[in-house]
């Protein structure tokens, strides 16, 4: 079958021919409408290239094996945002040192967040995850500044949040963790297994914490209007110790619930248009110190399902990023506490 290139597509095709202009643009000269992760961190670290590097160690979730449900949240496919070194690789030692290795070659890296991502990474006693932890920062230590783990809201408590606390007088560390919706409704269809107090207990948690705080969420669920995604800003806003975000669109793949569902019966999701649209709503209510680490999230290609933008990430970024400027966005621009 031949794929004919969507008008975007054949856009920035064009776009890579013309002459590059004599005077840039603000967006040119690394100047964004938004507090970007990347900016972020080359001042942190002071002009140096600072990559994560995933590992997965091995865990499950509790609406995976039972305790809380069965086959994980509709949405999800853990090999759909795990590079394949991660699921490939059997030893932690091993995905780091090759995700390390491919970081300096391809992007010139000079040093390491180590992210544990797949699945959720406090699902454990907490003496496994000390094992597991140290086991992993201890792997080219000294090209490591920082220390990522992924989980869940239900997943943590005071003595997980304490052993993470214990890493910071060497790494800088992030917990990251999934709201993906603030209605209860929406976390039931999704199969989530837990609630939005349950997120906001977690939170909590973490008032007065050393940890960096970083939630993700997911827009687009069909059934949640425009306002009610407006919602989950407002609701970000709330929380001081959330210092990061990560956007992502709804997107089905390959070996998830919903990608069954949605080969049987197809419902609406964004285009690259209507998403820009969303984000370029979204962005100025956004309190003005949070870091955005990411603006949209895509599985590879031979797992996703839809919506098919027919554009490499990095054009999808670029599109975003200069729809935002054109728009004379800015983030916190209409953010009142």
């Amino acid at each position: 079958m031949i794929l004919k290139a969507s008008p975007l597509q054949q856009n920035f095709n064009a776009q890579k021919s013309l002459p590059l202009p004599t005077m840039g643009t603000a967006l040119d000269s690394g100047i964004k409408g938004y507090n970007s992760y990347g900016i972020y961190l080359r001042e942190k670290y002071k002009g140096q290239r600072v990559f994560k590097t995933i590992v997965d160690g091995g865990f499950t979730c509790p609406n995976r094996d039972g305790s809380k449900g069965y086959g994980g949240c509709t949405y999800c496919n853990v090999d759909s945002f795990t590079p394949e070194p991660s699921r490939k690789l059997p030893t932690i030692k091993e995905q780091l040192e090759e995700g390390m290795r491919r970081a300096r070659n391809s992007y010139k890296a000079d040093k390491f967040i180590v992210y544990f991502q797949p699945n959720t990474n406090t699902y454990a006693p907490t003496h496994y995850l000390k094992m597991m932890y140290d086991e992993a920062l201890s792997v080219n230590s000294e090209d490591v500044v920082g220390f990522a783990v992924g989980t869940r809201p239900d997943c943590i408590d005071a003595e997980k949040v304490a052993l993470l606390e214990s890493y910071t007088d060497r790494y800088d560390v992030d917990l990251e963790m999934g709201m993906e919706s603030i209605y209860d409704e929406t976390l039931n269809q999704i199969n989530r297994g837990c609630s939005h107090g349950e997120f906001i207990e977690a939170v909590k948690l973490l008032e007065n914490s050393k940890l960096d705080l970083c939630v993700h969420t997911i827009f687009g669920f069909p059934w949640e209007t425009r306002e009610m995604m407006q919602g989950y800003i407002h609701e970000i806003n709330r929380f001081p110790q959330i210092k990061f975000v990560k956007f992502h669109h709804l997107h089905i793949v390959e070996g998830s619930i919903m990608g069954v569902k949605y080969k049987k019966n197809p419902f609406k999701l964004f285009t690259l248009e209507e998403y820009t649209d969303l984000l370029c709503e979204l962005i100025p209510l956004l309190r003005p110190d949070i870091v955005i680490q990411r603006l949209f999230g895509i599985s590879d290609w031979d797992l996703l399902i839809a919506p098919n933008w027919g554009l490499p990430k990095s054009a999808i970024q670029t599109y975003i990023d200069k729809e935002i400027e054109r728009r004379g966005v800015q983030q916190g621009s209409m953010y009142s506490n």
